[in-house]
């Protein structure tokens, strides 16, 4: 019997077109979107561990890539990503994201905030005017200029912003991080969603970046509620599964 070699080439195709087919059929996603919004010193992928847990919950998770250049620019960076979603959202914020999310989570699709390791400023306020009673922070001294942009050295990484990672983590964390402006530490928050939208917080007991009494004193200022995990300033990175638990249960709102 004789087969063409069409016919060959359409029966061997048959059962990856099925799983394309499969593939493109996807289960509906159920509940809100995530945004998630990295801080100074790192980039979206500081989130890549806790995206698949979310993930496998359902959620559909979107990681914004901030420019670092200033507070305007951020939101207008995460506006994007809200705007480009249908229904719900809750955002997420690590350090400097705290404040990204306290401007950009006035946006009516916004139903939860998510802190983590971070700052939420009230209005009128910024990094510098909140930290400014303070004595500077060791890891200031470690910073880099880069023709006018700052980054954290290899040693500050290690030493200050993720202590808990292994030497190789450590190593990707300090070749992907975003170098920032300075000025966007004295950018000042106009409108507070913390006032308005339900907050939680992850606390790390060891943050050596933002004083962890200092994060405990401005989640009970909003009414956050409150995790704290025995973990550097790079939490999602050491404890992704503690951290994702506190994001579905803002998606659920179990408070």
């Amino acid at each position: 019997m004789r087969i063409s070699l069409l016919g060959l080439i359409l029966s061997a195709a048959l059962p990856f077109a099925g799983a394309a087919s499969a593939r493109e059929e996807p289960s509906p996603l159920v509940g809100p979107t995530i945004v998630l919004v990295h801080g100074l010193f790192a980039d979206g992928s500081s989130w890549e561990k806790v995206i698949p847990i979310l993930q496998s919950n359902g959620l559909r998770v979107v990681a914004v890539q901030n420019p670092l250049t200033s507070l305007t620019d951020d939101v207008a960076a995460t506006q994007k990503v809200i705007d480009s979603v249908s229904g719900p959202v809750v955002l997420v914020g690590h350090s400097w994201g705290g404040v990204v999310i306290t401007q950009a989570g006035n946006d009516p699709k916004v139903i939860a905030l998510v802190y983590v390791s971070a700052f939420a400023p009230a209005a009128g306020q910024s990094i510098n005017s909140i930290v400014s009673p303070f004595p500077a922070p060791a890891w200031e001294s470690h910073l880099l200029n880069e023709n006018g942009s700052l980054k954290l050295s290899p040693y500050g990484v290690a030493t200050y912003f993720a202590p808990d990672l292994s030497e190789t983590e450590i190593g990707v964390l300090t070749a992907t991080q975003g170098p920032f402006l300075i000025d966007c530490l004295g950018d000042t928050v106009s409108q507070a969603a913390s006032d308005t939208r339900p907050s939680w917080w992850v606390i790390p007991k060891d943050d050596q970046i933002i004083a962890p009494d200092l994060q405990a004193a401005m989640a009970a200022r909003i009414g956050a509620t409150i995790k704290s995990v025995k973990s550097s300033h790079i939490v999602m990175l050491s404890h992704p599964q503690e951290v994702a638990e506190v994001i579905l249960d803002a998606a659920a709102n179990r408070r």
